[in-house]
């Protein structure tokens, strides 16, 4: 599918450069302005988040320049996962490369992987809602919204948008 984007779990190895490009793709998308932000230090512990979940990344000619974090229904970073859904969240790709086939190329695995777990049918996502880029990019790759599991980060007033798919 992509020849030259290698995705596959995480080592610790690693977790700097996913930790690096996490925080480049939120701070450049403008998610946050602080690096320091309570949320954006927890994203940037790979570690801590490589012991309840599981993450790969996008690799090409040997540099990472993607990850996403995996979870299902139960598991400490499943958002919105129903019991028979794979959940993906913090799909980023460096500011760099972005545009390049990296994210469709995790998209891609994501579902493929889905397809391969016992008792799962469908994959689903949260995004902001003005995101447009992350919006055309699960539209392309097969995603419908589903608007009715929308919902609130709590305590504020952002509102998250949810994108399914069944495998």
């Amino acid at each position: 599918m992509h020849p030259q984007i290698l995705v596959r779990p995480a080592v610790p190895s690693d977790y700097p450069a996913i930790a690096r490009v996490t925080r480049d793709s939120y701070l450049a998308a403008g998610h946050f302005d602080d690096a320091e932000h309570p949320y954006m230090l927890r994203i940037q512990d790979v570690a801590t988040r490589a012991s309840e979940a599981t993450i790969w990344v996008a690799e090409r000619a040997g540099e990472v320049v993607g990850s996403v974090t995996l979870a299902l229904a139960g598991e400490p970073y499943a958002d919105i996962a129903l019991a028979d859904e794979l959940e993906f969240r913090m799909l980023v790709v460096d500011p760099s490369v972005q545009r390049s086939g990296a994210g469709k190329a995790m998209v891609e695995a994501i579902i493929s992987h889905a397809r391969s777990l016992d008792g799962v049918d469908a994959v689903a996502l949260t995004t902001g809602a003005s995101w447009e880029s992350a919006h055309g990019l699960y539209r392309k790759t097969g995603f419908n919204r589903a608007p009715e599991r929308d919902w609130f980060v709590p305590n504020t007033d952002i509102k998250l948008l949810v994108y399914r798919q069944e495998v």
